[in-house]
């Protein structure tokens, strides 16, 4: 299964992604397919709805001390609901479909997630920090919510300022590769 991550301001990451209900062979190879794709952008997190896909899951491979991802460390998380929350944190966020920008952004310090794995089984994470962070930001996809929404107003116009900047470098740089 190719898989491909949309970019802002594509219009599919502003949906609201649909309970998965039928937890079957298709899903795993979708599961599989996303883990390749976050693995090979190096992302710690991904979301259906980042590969087109507006079902409610996602997964999430917190790199170790050294910086490293482990597949025995993957969370693949299906139909998740937050629901408790604690304190305040701001942690300094990416998005593989906001590529190369960076900004803090205040989220939940500590939350407790439900969901289900891959075969439907409900589970239950407590999440604090980094993990915590991850949580918040992949569930938001699943929302159609992008970690640059919550900037604050001024951070916003610069980073939509920013962006049509970029997209007219891109626009040029093809311009000049079909002349």
């Amino acid at each position: 299964m190719e898989l491909k991550v949309i970019t802002y301001p594509n219009p599919i990451l502003r949906q609201i992604s649909k309970p998965v209900e039928v937890f079957d062979e298709a899903l795993g190879e979708l599961l599989d397919a996303m883990y390749e794709v976050m693995i090979s952008k190096n992302g710690v997190g991904i979301s259906a709805i980042q590969v087109a896909k507006p079902i409610r899951a996602l997964l999430i491979c917190i790199p170790d001390s050294e910086g490293n991802q482990h597949k025995e460390d993957l969370l693949e998380i299906i139909n998740p609901e937050i629901t408790q929350k604690e304190g305040e944190i701001a942690f300094n966020e990416g998005c593989l479909s906001v590529p190369e920008f960076y900004e803090d952004i205040k989220r939940n310090q500590s939350i407790i997630v439900n969901y289900q794995d891959r075969f439907g089984n409900p589970k239950e994470i407590q999440a604090s920090d980094y993990l915590a962070v991850a949580f918040q930001h992949e569930i938001d996809h699943l929302n159609g919510i992008l970690f640059i929404d919550k900037l604050p107003l001024l951070k916003r116009k610069k980073f939509e300022k920013e962006h049509r900047r970029q997209g007219h470098k891109h626009q040029e740089h093809k311009s000049k590769d079909k002349a």
